[in-house]
């Protein structure tokens, strides 16, 4: 069924906000896990036993709120230029 182009898009930007966080939180978990490999500079570590180290809900906390943040400040600049 073709779409009305009339009718406004009110689900696409919610879903582009969901996109565009859930991407910084990849960002931020990709760091922390580079980083936790990159310090501990131990042989036999895996991936199973940094991510354990790595996700927490104290990361995830700070992971959800700074990828908000940060939303924010795009989309303010997006309107902005």
């Amino acid at each position: 069924m073709p779409r009305n182009p009339k009718e406004p898009q009110k689900l696409a930007p919610l879903w582009r906000a969901v996109v565009e966080i859930a991407f910084i939180v990849f960002l931020f978990y990709s760091n922390l896990l580079m980083g936790d490999f990159e310090s501990s500079n131990q042989r036999g570590r895996t991936l199973i036993s940094a991510l354990r180290d790595v996700v927490t809900p104290t990361n995830f906390g700070i992971a959800l709120v700074s990828a908000v943040i940060g939303y924010l400040g795009f989309e303010y600049l997006r309107k902005k230029l």
